[in-house]
């Protein structure tokens, strides 16, 4: 059996979710919904909650806007983890890199990123993202998105309690798994349709510092070891970028500066410091 866990925004979830996930699921199950509709929990705390009271050998952190295209993905993670024992964390988006920069997974070059989603957007037609797969369906990761997390639930990993807010737990999850050696992995098997896009925000840059800070000695994470260096790179343009978004003129300058010191050669270096300069 598996255990699904929501953190819902309202007292209840959509009918049209629990019902395509009765349609779809394909496999014993039980839905924990954590009503938040007051706001009473952090993320973080609400998905701990849903650990506590489940019962299942897995456990499937889903947001509440999506909805499952697959039919019988219960079954496909019941399977993968089965089949993959050294696994503790898999998902449907992700990267095999993540820098030690407070960027989301999502700040690497598309080389990095592991993605099988239909994605909407607010202005634009939706898209059908499929990334980095070749002939796999499941490919090893370093951190993965929080629209879907399916974790082991003999890995007795849980979320930072001490966390605040909405933002980074899919992070802080990944971190922990690297940390107590299990593997991380992003599969095509499953196929999702996201109706939301992520807004990063000034509260979240705030959160993602704080995810850094704490995970500061294991980053950054790649699987190929050579390339740690030039990964940071385009972390860093991503941050500046946020800051000057954000109105953290002291912070982009900052990173401006490491940027110089990882790449002085950089293209780039002039657009940002003209950018940095006339926010100041």
């Amino acid at each position: 059996m598996i255990s699904i866990i929501i953190c819902s925004r309202e007292k209840q979830i959509k009918s049209d979710l629990s019902e395509n996930l009765k349609n779809t699921v394909g496999c014993d199950y039980e839905l924990i919904v954590i009503d938040n509709s007051e706001n009473n929990y952090s993320i973080f705390e609400a998905y701990n909650l849903g650990i506590e009271i489940s019962k299942g050998e897995y456990l499937c952190f889903i947001h509440d806007d999506i909805l499952f295209h697959t039919i019988g993905w219960g079954n496909i993670v019941n399977r993968l983890f089965n089949e993959n024992k050294e696994y503790g964390l898999i998902g449907v988006a992700g990267a095999t890199v993540k820098s030690k920069t407070p960027t989301g997974w999502w700040d690497c070059e598309e080389k990095y990123k592991l993605i099988n989603i239909i994605q909407h957007f607010p202005f634009k037609e939706n898209q059908l993202q499929q990334i980095g797969f070749e002939n796999f369906s499941l490919k090893e990761a370093v951190v993965v998105d929080g629209v879907f997390l399916a974790l082991s639930h003999d890995t007795k990993v849980r979320f930072d309690q001490n966390s605040n807010g909405f933002h980074g737990y899919d992070l802080n999850i990944a971190f922990e798994m690297n940390l107590k050696g299990y593997k991380i992995g992003v599969t095509n098997e499953i196929l999702l349709e996201h109706f939301s896009i992520g807004n990063p925000n000034l509260e979240w840059l705030i959160s993602s510092n704080k995810i850094h800070k704490i995970y500061k000695k294991i980053l950054p994470l790649t699987l190929n070891p050579k390339i740690k260096k030039s990964i940071e790179e385009h972390s860093l343009n991503a941050i500046i970028n946020y800051c000057l978004k954000f109105g953290k003129k002291e912070e982009a300058l900052k990173y401006w500066l490491k940027l110089f010191l990882v790449n002085p050669f950089s293209k780039t270096h002039l657009i940002l410091i003209n950018r940095i300069i006339k926010k100041i």
